[in-house]
């Protein structure tokens, strides 16, 4: 019989009351056979691990001969012990008895962390953030002209949901959490008119455009017309790009992860989605079959390589203007990309989310497949490594959603409730030390998202690692001026209320419409503390609630603060009501009131943001 805590499985856990729940024998057997364990089978049973994760500067013996090639190409012949001056990077290591290779990570100590890092910015639903150029939906333009309007208000930097590619096909999701790939882009963000080609005559794109931009006047954005008229404008300017060195060497920097996306995106073109139901023979990226395809379909291929790099392009635009924090979710549609080229890392058989807590009384099922621990470590961790890379890409800083999965995700049998989950372990030294290696790379900096039930052990691992740890107003019991100087602080998230909604009891009574059991007790202790701290009588204005928060806010030590959008504008509706889904609620779907070039001029706003810099301003003094 195996023996699930040699597998990773957690026989219970304590919840956000610290009451103990043991996990049920049916999901433990369920997870088991998620990770292929037959009866007898020893953990990890199937191709062994393909890396080893040390730090930097460590002494680290080895057993035997081994050839050593470094990233930089240098041979070395190892034998009982490592070099002690290996620089961090990836090497790898040949065991000269029998040929077994093995990837060598050597990581460094932290995560870049500049010093002295002090910054606040906007933290924004980009999709929501239309101006009067939108074609119905925020755009990488939009995020280039927020920028730069928030560094002339002495913003570092914008952080935004995450940007990851959807499905090339209809229907578009609306949840940016649960992407078809985390390691490209959705081409939704694209601003048509700053396409090669977009302004050539020969080319008529305003009624396409006047389309876009009539459908600014709904508040609910409707990606799948957006999608459409942008692919329509997109598929009249591919036939006149003529190619560009740039683009060249975009293709070749990107590789073979490029040219594996775009092969699923004209698959998908061609056969729809779930990828799941396409013929046997193409469920597989290094199939027979697939390789004919490639070769009958170079220009489909091409031309969703092409919209990535615009993405790219228009991306590294709007970092010039600010620094942009991108976002990381936490896992992958099953029916996408990352999905059909990383189905053998993926356990099938379950599901992430999160079991009960404050908040969310019914936990959380997320709906998306886990990594195999076990797997992930057989596949030398490429697909995390890639996938980081990708996050880091064009950022001055990188948001981990849901930090904790680096030490343990837990895991829904499919089928099951998020009651009969259970917590899997992964090798979460390996995995900080490939975080603090990419992190370094990119020169950005690392905030990890936190919140929920928080092992202390896991806080002070991220902490000596250079993380920054994640403080939401909502959830501490003191007030920001307290709150730890490595660390982002901000109000609330897209999954809480905001406070025009906490505070109106607007939230509360959505939730409660929606029949989702709110805990009323602990959101009136929120408003409560809220007013408290800010001195606000319980009949407050909202404007001067907005304001009051955000002065409370400014005050905190955290090395960077982010105000919302939405606070600023007094939206009572969050983005995302958690398990509100499908047409119950639009989740990930409503515009912000007002464009950017309103959002620009409103007094509100600007009340924000002067009382935001003056706590941070009074704190700098106090420091």
């Amino acid at each position: 019989m195996n023996d699930p805590a040699a597998w990773g499985i957690a026989p219970g856990y304590a919840d956000y009351r610290g009451e103990w729940h043991e996990v049920p024998p049916a999901t433990t057997a369920a997870l088991l056979a998620a990770m292929g364990a037959g009866d007898d089978s020893p953990p990890g049973a199937g191709p062994a691990s393909r890396a080893w994760v040390v730090d930097a500067g460590q002494p680290q013996g080895v057993d035997g001969r081994w050839a050593l090639r470094t990233e930089d190409g240098a041979e070395l012949s190892i034998d009982g012990a490592l070099p002690a001056d290996l620089p961090a990077g990836y090497h790898e290591l040949r065991r000269e008895a029998d040929g077994h290779r093995c990837r060598l990570v050597v990581t460094p100590a932290r995560c870049h962390l500049p010093e002295g890092l002090r910054q606040w910015g906007w933290a924004v639903q980009l999709y929501a953030a239309r101006s009067a150029a939108s074609w119905g939906m925020g755009d990488l333009a939009d995020l280039r002209r927020l920028g730069r309007w928030s560094a002339g208000l002495g913003a570092g930097m914008a952080l935004v949901n995450p940007l990851h590619a959807a499905q090339p096909t209809g229907p578009q999701q609306p949840s940016p959490y649960s992407p078809s790939s985390r390691c490209y882009r959705s081409p939704l963000y694209l601003r048509v008119e700053e396409v090669p080609g977009a302004l050539d005559a020969g080319i008529d794109l305003a009624p396409l455009a006047a389309a876009g931009r009539a459908l600014n006047v709904e508040r609910r954005i409707d990606r799948d017309e957006v999608w459409r008229l942008k692919r329509a404008a997109l598929e009249l300017l591919w036939p006149g790009f003529g190619g560009a060195a740039a683009f060249d060497r975009y293709c070749v920097d990107q590789g073979a992860g490029l040219a594996a996306y775009a092969t699923f995106c004209a698959l998908a073109d061609e056969h729809g989605s779930p990828w799941t139901a396409w013929p046997d023979d193409l469920r597989h990226p290094e199939s027979p079959a697939v390789l004919t395809f490639v070769d009958s379909h170079r220009d489909r291929i091409r031309f969703h390589q092409w919209l990535q790099w615009l993405l790219d392009r228009q991306l590294a635009d709007a970092a010039t203007e600010i620094g942009v924090v991108t976002d990381l979710a936490v896992g992958v549609d099953p029916a996408g990309a990352d999905a059909w080229l990383w189905s053998d890392c993926l356990a099938g058989g379950a599901r992430v989310g999160a079991p009960p807590d404050e908040f969310v009384t019914g936990g959380q099922d997320w709906g998306v497949p886990p990594l195999d621990p076990w797997r992930l470590r057989a596949a030398a961790y490429e697909p995390f490594i890639r996938t980081l890379r990708a996050g880091f890409r064009h950022a001055a800083g990188l948001r981990v959603d849901h930090v904790m999965g680096l030490f343990r995700l837990f895991w829904i049998p499919e089928g099951g409730r998020p009651t009969d989950g259970a917590y899997v372990s992964y090798p979460w030294r390996d995995l900080l030390g490939i975080v603090a290696l990419e992190s370094e790379r990119a020169g950005a900096w690392v905030v990890g998202e936190d919140l929920g039930t928080v092992e202390p052990m896991v806080r002070h691992e991220l902490k000596e690692r250079g993380v920054l740890s994640y403080r939401v107003l909502w959830f501490e019991d003191h007030p920001p001026r307290q709150f730890p100087p490595q660390a982002l602080a901000t109000v609330t998230t897209h999954d809480l209320p905001t406070v025009a909604g906490l505070w109106s009891g607007d939230d509360l009574l959505e939730q409660e419409e929606l029949g989702l059991s709110p805990n009323l007790d602990a959101t009136m202790a929120v408003r409560g503390r809220l007013g408290d701290w800010a001195g606000l009588a319980d009949e407050a204005g909202i404007p001067d609630v907005v304001v009051a928060a955000h002065r409370l806010l400014g005050e905190a030590p955290s090395a960077v603060v982010a105000a919302t959008l939405d606070d600023a504008l007094g939206v009572t509706d969050r983005p995302n009501m958690p398990g509100a889904a499908g047409d119950r609620r639009p989740n990930w779907s409503l515009a912000l009131p007002r464009t950017l070039e309103e959002i620009e001029s409103d007094p509100v706003v600007a009340a924000v943001v002067g009382a935001l810099t003056a706590g941070r301003d009074a704190g700098s003094q106090g420091h």
